[in-house]
């Protein structure tokens, strides 16, 4: 298995083991991402795309507020505000302004997002095991554990996401 010097062909030795670590986490990161993001576009829909339906889908039948949605969001997104607006253009999703308050929006995904979501769902549900099949369960365990204890240090990367610049109502 070729390093991560090896694969950005680079000679210099690295600054730090963290930076190595890092650096290897964001290059794989990125190479499944890409590898995710493939299987998605054979629906017309990108991966955060994708994402924001299958949010919307587990928040059914209320829906979600803008904030919410980017709270929720596997990566930042930083214009939730026309990602939504897109996918309402797909006719993927359905917006309504709140009875109470009428700067609150509420999102919900539409008859033709589910139905998208149900036909996406057995590719994508395979994904994960075409992807990281090849690791054991305890490994894979291993992996979750390390993820989530690395991430202890970034917390405060995980605020909240703006609304298209707009002050974003909490939910």
């Amino acid at each position: 298995m070729a390093g991560l010097k090896l694969e950005i062909v680079q000679e210099q030795p690295f600054s730090s083991v963290e930076e190595e670590a890092l650096l290897n986490l964001l290059r794989t990161a990125d190479t499944l991402h890409r590898a995710f993001h493939r299987k998605t576009r054979d629906w017309g829909v990108t991966s955060t795309q994708y994402n924001v339906l299958r949010i919307l889908r587990g928040a059914q039948p209320l829906g979600l507020m803008c904030s919410a949605i980017g709270a929720r969001m596997i990566t930042a997104e930083p214009d939730i505000t026309r990602l939504l607006s897109r996918l309402k253009t797909l006719k993927l999703v359905r917006q309504q302004r709140d009875r109470h308050d009428r700067r609150v929006v509420w999102t919900q995904i539409s008859e033709t997002g589910l139905q998208l979501l149900k036909e996406m769902d057995p590719v994508i549900q395979q994904v994960p095991v075409d992807l990281l099949g090849h690791l054991s369960k305890s490994e894979l365990a291993e992996f979750i554990r390390l993820l989530e204890r690395a991430r202890v240090g970034s917390e405060d990367a995980l605020g909240p996401v703006s609304c298209s610049g707009e002050r974003c109502k909490e939910d």
